[in-house]
């Protein structure tokens, strides 16, 4: 039996290794059929320079996922992977396919990517972040919010929601970075090397593929951050030694299924 489809909502760039992009690609190298849902059409990526934005108007985006939550084959869908949303109004239509899914396929997982800010703050607008928080995570199973994301959407109790959370970028030290990963089966702490250069994009998109990917292959969740991490820091050094502020994935594929190396695995202890 060949492997669960993945439904993708996220962007896409004509041009780069971003976005849907990044994450489709990585998917379907693993394995994965896809199934694409774009939610806003760019000609680039935004650090590049301003672009035009093409968006679905929130009736026909909405009326698209029904359609697909309505399709006979919904119950192939294994997982659902969102991304970068184009606005506000894309959130709500996105949960009830998600919530259609998990109907269709009891053991479907839905990851989501947060996307919305990093280290200098809000890249999105609030209201996106917000439909985030309040409409989407309590439906997903596994987020993969980087720090700033972790700590502008947890409640007032600290936690996030899902039950399965990997924070990228968790801690900075002088040589190493961390990624905190929190699953029922435990917490651990997972530390590679610094990176000299950390403007490379589409490293979340890629993390975020690359961790469902592994976990619906069976990886244990500090398993899958593991793979996933390194397959990141080669694509990233690939990025570097070519002078590119994007990953490169289709050049970098064999990252993607190559073992890991250069990841220190640490459980929390706890209390």
């Amino acid at each position: 039996m060949g492997k669960p489809s993945v439904l993708v909502v996220n962007s896409l760039v004509a041009r780069g290794g971003v976005g849907g992009r990044a994450s489709g690609f990585a998917l379907e190298r693993l394995g994965f059929p896809v199934i694409f849902v774009p939610t806003v059409v760019l000609p680039w990526h935004p650090g590049h320079g301003r672009a035009t934005r093409v968006e679905a108007d929130t009736a026909s985006f909405a009326a698209l996922l029904a359609d697909i939550a309505g399709a006979a084959w919904l119950g192939e869908v294994g997982a659902v992977l969102t991304g970068y949303f184009g606005n506000a109004g894309q959130v709500a239509p996105t949960v009830r396919l998600a919530a259609a899914v998990k109907a269709a396929n009891p053991q479907a997982m839905v990851l989501c990517d947060p996307n919305i800010g990093d280290t200098g703050g809000l890249f999105q607008p609030e209201a996106v972040a917000i439909a985030i928080r309040d409409r989407l995570l309590p439906l997903a199973d596994i987020a993969t919010p980087n720090r700033f994301e972790f700590d502008w959407l947890r409640d007032a109790t600290g936690r996030l929601g899902p039950p399965e959370v990997i924070i990228t970028s968790a801690a900075t030290h002088a040589d190493t970075i961390e990624t905190w990963v929190t699953a029922p089966a435990g917490r651990f702490r997972l530390t590679h090397r610094w990176l000299p250069d950390n403007t490379v994009n589409g490293t979340g998109d890629l993390f975020a593929a690359l961790y469902l990917g592994h976990r619906l292959d069976g990886a244990a969740p500090q398993q899958a951050a593991t793979r996933a991490s390194a397959a990141v820091l080669a694509m990233i050094d690939a990025a570097n030694d070519q002078g590119l502020d994007e990953i490169p994935i289709a050049a970098g594929q064999d990252a993607i299924v190559a073992p890991a190396t250069g990841i220190t695995v640490t459980k929390w202890a706890e209390g």
